[in-house]
């Protein structure tokens, strides 16, 4: 199929114990669409029985499935972007692998592109996640809207739509590191947002660990804003004024009073925050000088091993790169 309407990107790894169940729910869920469709399976290196799976999957529907098998782990928003760079449909949907976004809402995201909007984006509902997962969503929720221009309900969730002329935009972003959703969102013309249900994992664990977690936050928060930078030049202009008051203070005091060491420990106090916070402010700005060095040294973000399709079983060692 050349150009069917929809293609259906969906990042795997290590998903054995989900795979089957996906399989199960997401075929019949756009048979019902009455619209052609292409499904492409994107493996993110897995060390299970996910590449085993996803191939014989491909052989059982090969018209409609496309496999990549990326030769090591580039991560999940890496894994969606190759997926994007072999699309061919008008519409592309992005569903994670663990089926806590039901397949079945995919026809309510196709019926919001086809009103008009060029990005349609997902909130999820009743979340079935840890409690401290989403007191800690909402919250960065909160400050990604306070410090960008990106105003998303529900950042954290993967199941969103995309008109071809959005996914065309973002593969010609050559960013090591992006989150998809927010790029989307902040390139749109007219974006939406829907509910949708939410569900627990129907096998398996999440690979995302808390550090995991920090780091993707981290990265939408200093992809999108200088409001960091920002802050931290207005704290160390405020920080500076109060040292040099609070050293005018220490040499009157000493005039007047004369040497004492009773306040050495204080001294000392003082001088280990002010460090603490220029600490900070470096590793924040490498944060940023980081990002333009990866942007500048040529690289891939990823390597596809190999790329299944119909009658057709191609094996490469292609490197996306920046540039």
């Amino acid at each position: 199929m050349s150009h069917p309407e929809i293609t259906v990107v969906i990042p795997a790894y290590n998903e054995e114990a989900v795979l089957p169940a996906l399989f199960t729910r997401l075929y019949p869920a756009l048979d019902g669409l009455d619209k052609s469709y292409e499904i492409i399976f994107v493996d993110d290196g897995s060390h299970d029985r996910s590449p085993a799976l996803l191939r014989v999957q491909q052989q059982a529907r090969p018209k409609v499935t496309r496999v990549l098998l990326l030769a090591s782990n580039a991560g999940q928003h890496m894994a969606v972007l190759a997926g994007f760079e072999h699309s061919r449909g008008d519409i592309v949907i992005t569903l994670d692998a663990d089926l806590q976004n039901p397949p079945e809402e995919i026809q309510r995201l196709i019926e919001a592109i086809e009103t008009g909007h060029d990005y349609v984006g997902s909130v999820r509902q009743d979340r079935q996640d840890s409690l401290f997962r989403r007191y800690t969503s909402k919250a960065i929720n909160q400050l990604r809207e306070r410090i960008t221009h990106i105003r998303m309900s529900d950042q954290g969730s993967m199941l969103c739509a995309y008109r071809r002329d959005i996914v065309d935009v973002i593969n010609s972003c050559r960013e090591v590191s992006t989150f998809i959703p927010a790029l989307a969102y902040s390139m749109a013309a007219n974006p939406t947002e829907i509910k949708v249900r939410h569900a627990e994992r129907a096998g398996g664990e999440s690979k995302y660990s808390l550090y995991s977690l920090i780091r993707l936050n981290f990265d939408l928060i200093t992809n999108f804003s200088a409001v960091p930078l920002q802050f931290i030049s207005m704290a160390g202009m405020l920080l500076s004024l109060l040292s040099a008051i609070f050293v005018c203070l220490l040499t009157v005091r000493r005039i007047m009073l004369g040497p004492e060491a009773e306040g050495l420990f204080t001294l000392f106090g003082i001088a280990f925050f002010l460090l603490g916070i220029l600490l900070f402010s470096v590793g924040l700005l490498g944060e940023y000088v980081g990002r333009i060095y990866h942007l500048l040294r040529p690289g891939p973000r990823y390597r596809i091993a190999a790329l299944l399709e119909e009658e057709n079983e191609v094996i490469k060692t292609e490197a996306v790169t920046q540039s």
